[in-house]
């Protein structure tokens, strides 16, 4: 490998699984794949080398500075950093989280290196510590998954939209397509027969704002109207006990099946159970709504996030109310009402009566269109060639 000339730190990419995991690991695939661009050093703070998934790359070399005192890594890392943009003096630094930014920006800014924050949701939303502000302030540029992000971080810690640089999430259409659902799976979650609503995300306490709580309290309600109605929750963490009860003291746990962890591979499977994708959330752009209509399965998402780049405004899915569980059923049971179309739809036609965001087959090319694999490599190496 020649001497690099990129740095690339990030707090963890392999030990925890999350949409901002899978989001880096496709941008580092992606960069590997790419032909012109400088070599580059990645920096792991959390990770363990054993665990990467990443394929083998000229391009890419991976060094953890894991070790099991937090403090110890920390300081495993600065004494790397600090090493490393001495001896080698590289191009340009990619600081993969904004908590990485002041000791980067400690770092560069003496060596006169220009370095990147690449930011994603919540972490940015609201106005930051300081450091952390000024970190990103100084920064040569901000790389955001989506325009509500950038818009929020604007507002919130005074900086110029012109410094940001999109570079949105993509789904592997390869691996997310339509299918008929796999009766060894309805079977195993008791769901034959069902019209099903999926919700994949973390069931963690801090990431109550997912909204499974929210479709929980929309079942009884949707269950007037749609009587077969079930809800299927992929995801584990501390909070299922909570949504447990919930569902419990609301009189509708018959309705919701926890599955737990499944597994990447197994999830594309899983996506075609559903009639619809409900996650009234707050996200910073959302991939399981992409990975969702890669299957053609229709999508209910917040309306004040960063859902509204994966879903064209409202014109891929419903945009809701996040904390509104009376908006949440009204929108599920006009989902699960609206007629499955085969082909794609005039949209704005004169009957009026078809609604294209049923259309499987309309939303999947969208979703691969705007948001494919090969969308990335190309605006990522727009972005590398792009003066800092």
């Amino acid at each position: 490998m020649k001497p690099p000339s990129y740095l690339f730190l990030f707090l963890e990419i392999f030990e925890q699984e999350g949409g901002i995991q899978s989001y880096i690991q496709a941008v580092l695939r992606s960069y590997g794949e790419l032909n012109d661009v400088p070599p580059a050093v990645i920096f792991l703070l959390r990770d363990r080398l054993e665990h990467s998934t990443l394929p083998a790359s000229p391009n890419i070399r991976l060094r953890s500075l894991w070790h099991p005192n937090p403090q110890v890594a920390r300081l495993k890392l600065a004494i790397a950093l600090l090493g490393f943009l001495w001896h080698q003096r590289p191009q340009r630094v990619f600081c993969g989280h904004i908590y990485l930014a002041p000791l980067v920006a400690l770092c560069c800014l003496p060596l006169r290196i220009p370095y990147t924050v690449i930011t994603y949701g919540k972490e940015v939303w609201q106005p930051l510590p300081q450091p952390l502000r000024l970190a990103l302030q100084r920064a040569s540029q901000i790389w955001t998954i989506s325009r509500h992000t950038r818009d929020r971080t604007c507002t919130a810690n005074q900086l110029s939209p012109d410094r940001f640089r999109l570079l949105p999430c993509c789904v592997d259409g390869d691996r997310f397509f339509p299918g008929s659902k796999s009766a060894i799976l309805l079977e195993q979650y008791g769901l034959t027969g069902a019209k099903v609503l999926l919700t994949v995300a973390r069931l963690w306490s801090g990431d109550r704002y997912k909204g499974v709580d929210v479709t929980i309290r929309a079942l009884a309600a949707i269950a007037q109207a749609i009587p077969t109605v079930k809800y299927l929750v992929i995801g584990r963490g501390d909070d299922q006990p909570r949504l447990a009860a919930l569902a419990q003291t609301l009189h509708v746990a018959d309705r919701v099946v926890f599955a737990g962890f499944v597994s990447t591979a197994a999830l594309p499977e899983h996506y075609r159970l559903a009639d619809g994708y409900v996650m009234p959330s707050q996200e910073g752009f959302g991939l399981v709504y992409l990975e969702a209509m890669a299957c053609g399965v229709p999508v209910l998402a917040g309306d004040a996030d960063g859902s509204a780049d994966p879903l064209q405004d409202g014109r891929l899915g419903w945009h809701v109310d996040h904390r509104d569980p009376t908006a949440v059923a009204i929108a599920c049971i006009e989902l699960l009402q609206c007629p499955v179309q085969s082909q794609p739809l005039n949209i704005g036609s004169a009957a009026g009566i078809a609604d294209p965001r049923c259309d499987r087959q309309w939303l999947r090319q969208q979703a691969i269109a705007n948001f494919g694999k090969a969308t990335l490599p190309r605006r990522l190496h727009a972005l590398l060639t792009t003066p800092a």
